[in-house]
């Protein structure tokens, strides 16, 4: 969920006269790493020639859209992007949690994840020049009244019922990008490959608490293939693999 979805929902609960949440994100702190760093010129200089940097950015197509999914498919096409994964995903409470996990403890929290939950959901991995920017200027502004006067002709504008129904979703930045795609599509590898201290933060936040609990239940249970058992684990307790509702697509030239 992106900053300009998080202030609305804010903006809306306080105009109700109700406080404002007083627990903090559970999303980590800050890192070294500046906002710099991830610019489309910093990240294409990572990888020299004759490897060529390609923006990548996720799409989600929300339950109240679903039933335009194809014709939204079609407008992201003939709008430059190309599909390199998409799948029908339909999201656990607890898998739509840890998606938004930044927004836990906020007023607006449990009706976002009973959203998100409620039904299938496309997700798309798009990519194309600047696609974090170019898809968020496609899908317009959170509230789709707004998206109609300063966007029109918008996704939001078009198939947006309202703040929370607003039919699509897309990554406000490189990390967010790199984060949710790595969370939809486990399996996916999102270029250039992060170095030194973005591995160092990626491993302490997303890997290590898994791994620190399955080699502390290998050590419980002491298996006669300790590196069999400790692999089917890993797979059993993946905690970013949502349930699937079809098959996984990749698409290529």
């Amino acid at each position: 969920m992106d900053i300009e979805d998080d202030e609305i929902l804010q903006s809306e609960f306080q105009d109700e006269n109700r406080p404002s949440s007083g627990l903090s994100s559970v999303s980590g702190g800050s890192s070294s790493i500046g906002d710099e760093d991830y610019k489309p010129e910093n990240m294409a200089s990572r990888m020299p020639p004759p490897q060529i940097y390609v923006e990548r950015t996720l799409a989600i197509i929300k339950p109240d859209a679903m039933d335009k999914a194809n014709e939204i498919e079609d407008i992201i096409l003939r709008n430059g992007f190309t599909v390199i994964q998409k799948r029908k995903v339909h999201l656990s409470p607890e898998q739509a949690s840890d998606f938004y996990v930044e927004h836990y403890g906020k007023m607006f929290f449990p009706s976002l994840v009973a959203y998100m939950s409620s039904a299938p959901i496309g997700v798309f991995v798009l990519a194309k020049e600047k696609a974090i920017k170019a898809w968020r200027e496609l899908i317009g502004p959170t509230n789709p009244f707004k998206a109609r006067e300063t966007h029109p002709g918008c996704l939001r504008d078009t198939y947006g019922k309202d703040q929370t129904r607003n039919a699509v979703h897309g990554s406000e930045s490189f990390l967010s990008a790199e984060r949710e795609i790595r969370f939809m599509f486990h399996d996916s590898i999102v270029e250039p490959i992060a170095t030194e201290q973005a591995v160092k933060i990626y491993l302490s936040k997303e890997v290590n608490p898994t791994l620190l609990q399955g080699l502390t239940e290998l050590c419980k249970t002491k298996p006669g293939d300790p590196v069999i058992w400790l692999a089917d684990w890993l797979v059993d307790h993946n905690p970013n693999k949502p349930n699937i509702g079809g098959p996984v697509v990749t698409e290529t030239e």
